[in-house]
């Protein structure tokens, strides 16, 4: 991707204790201290969202997805689909969307 992009470099000198500083930074944010630089010059700050909550989002859409294939299979099996298989559906996603709610809800925001 950069041989095709015209890249321009500049080299800072930063003193020891502000250097310390911005290895310290980058590390709370697992960042290597390049991409650390690069984003606060480019943007000001950065923001790094906690999606450690999402888990059980994911989790309720490997449970629906199983859901929806098993019920495809039958469909396609039998040529039809019941009434009971589009409720177990409807309960999964209703899951989902309540699970998605709290999470967002829930979503914090670090900002270096």
């Amino acid at each position: 991707m950069r041989k095709t992009k015209q890249i321009k470099r500049k080299e800072i000198i930063f003193e020891p204790d502000e250097w310390a500083r911005i290895e310290a930074e980058a590390a709370k944010l697992n960042l290597r201290t390049s991409e650390y630089i690069r984003r606060m010059v480019v943007n000001g700050q950065i923001i790094q969202m906690d999606v450690s909550g999402i888990t059980p989002l994911v989790n309720a859409m490997r449970t629906i997805n199983n859901n929806v294939n098993q019920i495809a299979r039958k469909a396609n099996e039998t040529h039809s689909i019941y009434a009971e298989d589009i409720e177990i559906l409807k309960g999964g996603l209703s899951e989902i969307c309540r699970l998605l709610s709290q999470c967002l809800s829930e979503l914090q925001c670090k900002k270096a």
